[in-house]
């Protein structure tokens, strides 16, 4: 399973990359799995300026800013979207680069993992109403940080001890979640593969 990462912030003194690293971690101990980050700083796309829905212009002629975030969501097999909670919703930068999709992620697997006031569970319940419309499929269970997680996430991905050591807590759920991700990948997958070949 090639799964993507995709750092849900860019903005100034962000923590959304602590998280990624920690899933990131905790997806290369996985057998079976390429986990690589997916930054939205390296992908400076402008807001959403197509002349018309990316689903209904068969002739679409991307920029390639644009073509290069396509490209690698097409080469992925799962994605996990790592988000903040802005205002009660998740980030306008993971907005934008997720309505360039077309067709990448379809019958593809989405794990959310979130982070902010009340583990993100806003941002959470927004990103559920928006990928069926990229036609993926969400994983039901999602990992909520409800402490602050800057505080408890190193720089470089790793979890406060005390939450390590906690078998219900982030470490428990996100390896859980992961372990579903690739379940729903595989069989994605097979039957992706399938309905080509019939």
């Amino acid at each position: 399973m090639k799964v993507g990462i995709i750092i849900g912030s860019v903005r100034e003194g962000r923590v959304s990359d602590r998280v990624a690293n920690w899933v990131l971690k905790q997806a290369q101990e996985m057998e079976g799995v390429e986990p690589f980050i997916i930054d939205l700083k390296d992908y400076t796309m402008p807001f959403f300026d197509e002349a018309m829905s990316p689903q209904y212009n068969p002739g679409r002629s991307s920029k390639p800013e644009v073509q290069k975030f396509l490209d690698v969501m097409s080469d992925i097999d799962s994605l996990v979207l790592v988000t903040p909670e802005y205002n009660r919703s998740y980030s306008a930068v993971l907005k934008n680069a997720l309505d360039y999709i077309d067709f990448q992620l379809k019958q593809k697997p989405v794990q959310l993992v979130a982070h902010g006031s009340t583990g993100g569970a806003q941002a959470v319940s927004h990103l559920r109403a928006v990928l069926p419309g990229l036609a993926a499929i969400t994983n039901p269970t999602a990992v909520m940080i409800t402490d602050r997680a800057g505080e408890i996430i190193d720089e470089d991905g790793k979890l406060a001890q005390e939450h390590i050591d906690n078998p219900y807590g982030y470490q428990a759920t996100l390896k859980n979640a992961l372990a579903d991700l690739k379940w729903y990948s595989d069989a994605l997958a097979a039957a992706r593969k399938q309905s080509k070949d019939s």
